[in-house]
C-alpha cells in the first residue's frame, strides 16, 4: 500500500501517526496524539483531536470533527457535518477537561450527514444512524437509529441494505435474508445475529 497522502493545505502536527494509504483533504487539522489507521479518507475540513483513534478505512467527510474521547473501530462510515461531543453539560466559563466521556463506534457503523453523537454512547457493528438522527443512548449492533431523540426502527444488513422482517412475529426467534447479498440473520428480541454471509 502506498504512503499516506496530505493535501498542503492540511496541517498535520508532530506526533500524529496516518498509517499507509490514507488520504487527508483539504484545510484538515491533526492533531499530535491522534492516531489514524491504514487506506483511510478524510475529507476536507476535518479536525482529529489529540487522543483519537480510527481503524482502517474509515471514511469521515467534509467538516467533521472527531474530538479526544472519541474511537472509530474499522470500517465506520461518518456523513457530511455530523457532530460528535464529549462533554455532556458545556459552559464556557467551567473547564470540564477532566470529565470527557467516551463514544465508541464499532466496526462497520454508519453515520448519516447531520446525525449528533451525544458522548458516553456506543454505536454497535454495523448500527446504521440515519441523517439528522440525535443519538443519546447506545446503539445495538444491526440496529437502525432515526428521528430526535433517535429510536430503533429497525434492523439493517451489513451490507447496508434494511432487513425486512415478519411484524407478525415479534416476540419469537425470526429468521431474515437479505434481498440483496444473501445474507442470513436470526433476531432474538432485542437483538439480531449474523448467521451466514451471502
Amino acid at each position: 500500500m502506498s504512503e499516506a497522502v496530505v493535501h498542503e493545505s492540511a496541517y498535520v502536527d508532530e506526533g500524529a501517526q496516518i498509517g499507509a494509504g490514507t488520504r487527508v483533504w483539504h484545510f484538515c487539522h491533526i492533531l499530535g496524539g491522534a492516531v489514524i489507521g491504514e487506506g483511510c479518507s478524510l475529507g476536507q475540513n476535518v479536525v482529529v483531536m489529540n487522543g483519537v483513534r480510527i481503524g482502517n478505512n474509515v471514511k469521515i467527510q467534509n467538516n467533521v470533527s472527531v474530538y479526544e474521547g472519541v474511537e472509530l473501530e474499522d470500517d465506520v462510515f461518518c456523513g457530511p457535518s455530523m457532530v460528535f461531543t464529549n462533554v455532556v453539560n458545556p459552559r464556557s466559563h467551567v473547564s470540564r477537561k477532566s470529565e470527557y466521556r467516551r463514544t465508541l463506534v464499532k466496526r462497520g457503523a454508519t453515520i448519516g450527514a447531520n446525525a449528533t453523537i451525544v458522548c458516553g454512547a456506543t454505536l454497535g457493528e454495523y448500527s446504521f444512524i440515519g441523517a439528522g438522527s440525535v443519538v443519546t443512548k447506545d446503539v445495538p449492533a444491526y440496529a437502525l437509529v432515526v428521528g430526535v431523540p433517535g429510536e430503533q426502527t429497525g434492523w439493517m444488513c451489513q451490507c447496508g441494505v434494511k432487513l425486512e422482517l415478519d411484524p407478525n412475529e415479534p416476540n419469537i426467534a425470526s429468521e431474515v435474508t437479505c434481498k440483496a447479498c444473501g445474507s442470513s440473520y436470526v433476531e432474538r428480541g432485542a437483538a439480531i445475529e449474523r448467521v451466514s454471509a451471502g
